[in-house]
């Protein structure tokens, strides 16, 4: 798992150089973790490596506690709602749609 993590941070690094700032990138990164997480419904390595180490929920709550109150509330809810939101989407994708298909 530690390899996987090591992969998912690389990937998240190279995502957020683009953005230096980071901010919406970052809250863009942990929607789409959730939404991998909810679609793939990934092994060990995958999920909590590969998508543990993509994804940063400690970097959301820091700067939740360092931005302006309404800076740090927009990015709190578009986290935790998208997050939720996309997880869900994932899931509901995931899962076949009739009885024939899961067959």
């Amino acid at each position: 798992m530690g390899c996987g993590a090591a992969i998912g941070a690389v990937a998240r690094y190279a995502l957020v150089t683009l953005d230096p700032a980071g901010l919406w990138t970052t809250v863009c990164i942990n929607v789409l973790g959730c939404f991998l997480m909810g679609w793939r419904r990934p092994t060990a390595f995958w999920g909590t490596g590969v998508l543990g180490g993509f994804t940063t929920f400690s970097a959301y709550e820091l700067a939740v506690m360092t931005l302006p109150l309404a800076t740090a509330a927009s990015v709190a809810m578009a986290t935790v709602v998208g997050c939720l939101c996309a997880w869900v989407l994932g899931d509901t994708l995931q899962r076949p749609t009739s009885a024939k298909e899961a067959a």
